[in-house]
């Protein structure tokens, strides 16, 4: 009787040993959960983190991401968060007094574009209370600056799980592969194109004008809601049609109305770039990704660069 005990304390402490070993190797394995602004930097997070990252932008799809204030659910929800990743450069209006609300939890806060000579806003259509300040944060639609972006992100995703560094290292390699061939798309496409110029509903595309060459008429500023005068309405209209440009560019997810009177004015026909700020409900539904919609946005150019 007593060997039969002893033998049964032995086995109850083998599986109490197996069940600690299990518990540590579950907590070991955890993923890190993720919440970002933007719809490139979830992206770029799970690209990187792989099979240890599970990762979300807290923009509803098709939201207004200047506008955007976080509710109540949504703090809740990023304060559970092991990190949550914003583009900085003042786009972002909510995230200075997130930080304060949030200041108590475990949440990481990582700036995407931190380190990013970020282009100065010189659009006369500003006005002093816009978002943005002075510097244009679109920053991730230039292939070669969300190099940078991601490897901030890559590095941020090591501090939190140093053990997974290997697969991390090898998963940004492959993401900047891919936005070295993007950015090779962009300017095969753009310095055979016979034209420079775009009509733009919304200045976001200042990182193509400089990277690629491009020149962007914009209707409206940086933050859609600004609109210009009608003087500056029928400069617009006027620098349109002395460029012969056939294309307005509207986004996925904003047409202004001043955006509509020009098109109906110089007759030209609509065209739709993606901003990628949000995703839409069909670029859900449809599994589309960072690099799906920048080469959607290339064919686009293609054609109002005709």
């Amino acid at each position: 009787m007593k060997k039969r005990w002893l033998l049964f304390v032995l086995f109850a402490t083998m599986l109490a040993l197996v069940g600690c070993n299990k518990q540590e190797t579950t907590k070991q394995k955890a993923g890190l959960t993720i919440y970002t602004t933007v719809y490139p930097l979830a992206d770029f997070a799970k690209k990187i983190g792989g099979p240890y990252v599970t990762a979300e932008s807290i923009y509803p799809p098709g939201v207004e991401a200047h506008t955007f204030e976080p509710t109540t659910q949504t703090m809740k929800e990023l304060a559970k968060a092991d990190a949550f990743i914003y583009v900085g450069a003042g786009m972002e209006g909510f995230v200075e007094q997130t930080k304060q609300t949030l200041k108590n939890e475990r949440v990481t806060f990582i700036e995407g574009a931190k380190g990013i000579s970020l282009l100065d806003t010189t659009d006369e259509h500003l006005e002093s209370e816009d978002h943005h300040g002075d510097k244009d944060p679109h920053v991730w639609l230039d292939p070669v600056l969300s190099i940078q972006i991601a490897e901030n992100i890559k590095d941020a995703l090591i501090k939190l799980k140093p053990e997974a560094k290997d697969t991390f290292e090898k998963n940004f390699a492959s993401l900047k592969q891919q936005l070295q061939q993007l950015d090779q798309q962009f300017k095969t496409v753009i310095n055979n194109a016979p034209k420079k110029e775009i009509l733009v509903a919304h200045a976001a595309y200042g990182y193509w004008e400089k990277r690629y060459g491009i020149h962007e008429i914009s209707i409206a500023g940086l933050s859609p809601s600004n609109e210009p005068s009608q003087k500056q309405l029928a400069k617009i209209i006027d620098t349109a049609k002395n460029h012969h440009i056939r294309y307005v560019i509207f986004e996925q997810n904003v047409t202004p109305k001043v955006a509509d009177i020009v098109k109906n004015e110089i007759g030209a026909e609509p065209l739709r770039l993606h901003n990628l700020e949000t995703l839409t409900e069909d670029d859900i539904q449809k599994r589309k990704d960072y690099f799906t919609i920048m080469k959607e946005n290339i064919e686009v150019l293609k054609k109002a660069l005709q």
